[in-house]
Parts: C-alpha cells; structure tokens; sequence
C-alpha cells in the first residue's frame, strides 16, 4: 500500500513485465507440446517390415503385430503394424531410413549389417536384435527329370536351364547366392537366372517356365505346398550332406541340419535333410527400452497364441531365443532375457 496525492492508502498491483509472461506462456505451451510428442510417438503404430505374401515373414509378421497390438494397445498405447517388402535386404534399408522400426531378418544378413559385410557394404550401428524367432528352412527345389543325388549339389549341372534364386534384391536372393557360392557353384554362368516373388515361382513352376527354385522359409511354406500340390511328383526338394553343410558354414556358423518330415508338402513321401539357420526379429536401437521390453516379454509370454496363428512358431522357444544372432541385443531385450536368467552371450551386450 502506498499514499495517493490526498493522502489516503491505496492498494497496487505489481504486473508482471509484459516480455516475462511471454516466456513463462511459450515454457507453458512447449512442455505441453512435449508431453502431447511424447504421447503420441509412445501410440503411434510401428512399422515391422517382412516379405513377400508367398512365404512364411509375411504371415508370422501379421501374428506377432496382432498380438502385440492385442496385447499392449490399450494398456501402454504400444502397436505394430505389419507390411510385405521384398525381404531381408529391403528390410534393412526400411529400418536405416526409419520407415520401418521392426524387421524380420534372416540371421545372415543381421551379421552381414552389423559387420558392414556381404551385400550390405557399410556396418549399420543402429541395428539391434530382439532375439531368434523359427528357423528359416532352405527349400531348393528341382526338377525330378534333372536330379542325379538328390542334394543341393545338383544345381551344379544346371547348363543353361531357367532357375529362380528369389526375386531381386531380395533376402533369398542373396542368401541363395552366397550358400551356392560357398560351395563353389557357379551358377551366375551355369543358370539363366529369374528374379520373382514366392507366389509367381511357384507358378512358374507349375508353368514349366523354370526347372527349379529357392524358397527359404519356416514350414510350412505356401508357395511349396502349391507348388508340389499341383506338380509335385515332377519335383524334388534338394537336401544337403555333411560336407556341403561344413562348406556353408566356413564363414558364419549359422546352420545346422533341418528335417522336413515326409509329407510336410504333398507328393513329397520321404524325409528330406535340408538346413536351417533362424530368422531374427530386429529394432532400431532409438526405439525406447520399454517399448522393447514389452514388446519382448508379450512375444516370449505368448507362445501359445503365436502357434495357433502359424505353425512356424512352434519352433520358438525361450531357452534358444538368443543363439544364432548376429547383431547385439537391445537393452528393452536384455532386460526381460535377465529377468528370465536367460544367459547372455558377452558378444551381444554394448554395454
């Protein structure tokens, strides 16, 4: 209070300086804005990228975003939404350039991005994995007319005959190349080489516009159950020996012997001894831990449901979930794999 000019006390006010309550209005309006980001990025749904619709990623890729979006949708606003690529290879592209933060990948290439390897010519820092999903099943399939021993090692007298390795740039493409290089099968100069999808092989093959094809995948596969439904006493499923195993496996020790029990596939009698090595569910490393940790401890505790959704998934199991990974662990992964004294390769931890 302060005395006016007659004497009497007056009541003021001090105001607040006109610059001032601009700041303190724009603080107020930006950690608004922050906490509205911040909601919105934690509900927004992330991309996991996948294959082709032919083969065995883009069904499973469906499952896990159904279930996790069943699951941690309502309570934690977290969901994925799953698309078709042409595979492993594109996928990695998607992820670097952040259209996609989840991927399938085939173990190989998760090793060939982490190293900056292979057909991926820089190492890819951001890259983390989750963990090790259904083993992706070498499926290489061939006339019966141009098989002599009935293994991989058939392809080798392919002389100009048309053959699909996958499509272009796709993941069974180059895993394709690099396990006929590994055992010394020049197929670049041996096969006319087609470049097509799952689907369009399988009726390629039906067609007789090839003789045979690569199909990597969790079984059973789409594409070689229409495959062989349709044409399958002409056709033969190429197994692997012990040496040409050892051979593959001189430069990434990822695969192992991989039965196809008779009749997984119809007209296919026998049990066929091809190779496997698993398929890694892949983040980016900016996607927040608990983002991950949920997303991990809803796949691991879910089991159950996956199998019904896709028989592929009856081969996920806990207790294998980190062995054959190429790329380090996300900490949201890490996190629930100690909570579970899941034990913990040295080589995958950053920390």
């Amino acid at each position: 209070m302060r005395p006016d000019a007659n004497g009497r006390h007056v009541t003021t006010m001090r105001l607040v300086p006109a610059k001032l309550s601009c700041a303190l209005l724009i603080a107020v309006l930006a950690a608004w804005l922050s906490s509205c980001s911040d909601r919105l990025a934690g509900q927004r749904p992330y991309i996991l990228t996948t294959a082709t619709t032919g083969g065995t990623y883009y069904p499973v890729g469906v499952a896990l975003a159904t279930l996790t979006k069943s699951r941690l949708q309502e309570s934690h606003g977290i969901s994925l939404s799953a698309i078709s690529s042409a595979g492993s290879l594109e996928n990695i592209k998607l992820m670097r350039d952040n259209q996609a933060q989840f991927a399938l990948l085939q173990g190989v290439f998760a090793a060939w991005a982490w190293r900056g390897e292979g057909p991926i010519r820089k190492p890819q820092p951001w890259l983390r994995s989750i963990g090790a999903m259904w083993h992706n099943v070498e499926h290489f399939v061939l006339l019966k007319s141009l098989v002599a021993e009935g293994t991989i090692s058939d392809l080798d007298r392919l002389d100009g005959e048309r053959f699909v390795l996958g499509a272009r740039a796709s993941g069974a493409e180059q895993t394709g190349a690099f396990i006929l290089d590994q055992l010394g099968i020049d197929f670049r100069n041996k096969f006319d080489l087609a470049y097509m999808g799952y689907g369009s092989t399988a009726n390629a093959v039906q067609d007789r516009n090839i003789v045979g094809m690569n199909i990597p995948a969790g079984i059973p596969v789409g594409a070689i159950t229409q495959a062989f439904a349709m044409t399958g006493e002409e056709l033969a499923l190429l197994g692997f020996t012990a040496r040409e195993l050892e051979a593959i496996n001189g430069r990434y020790p990822l695969w192992d012997f991989y039965d196809i029990p008779a009749d997984t596939y119809p007209n296919q009698p026998e049990t066929v001894r091809s190779i496997s090595h698993p398929n890694i569910l892949a983040v980016r490393a900016d996607i927040p831990d608990e983002v991950v940790y949920l997303v991990t401890k809803t796949i691991w505790e879910n089991l159950a449901t996956l199998h019904d959704i896709h028989k592929a998934t009856r081969e996920m199991k806990l207790e294998v979930a980190l062995k054959g990974i190429g790329a380090p662990l996300h900490p949201g992964a890490v996190r629930y794999y100690r909570e579970r004294n899941v034990a913990i390769p040295p080589e995958l931890l950053l920390e």
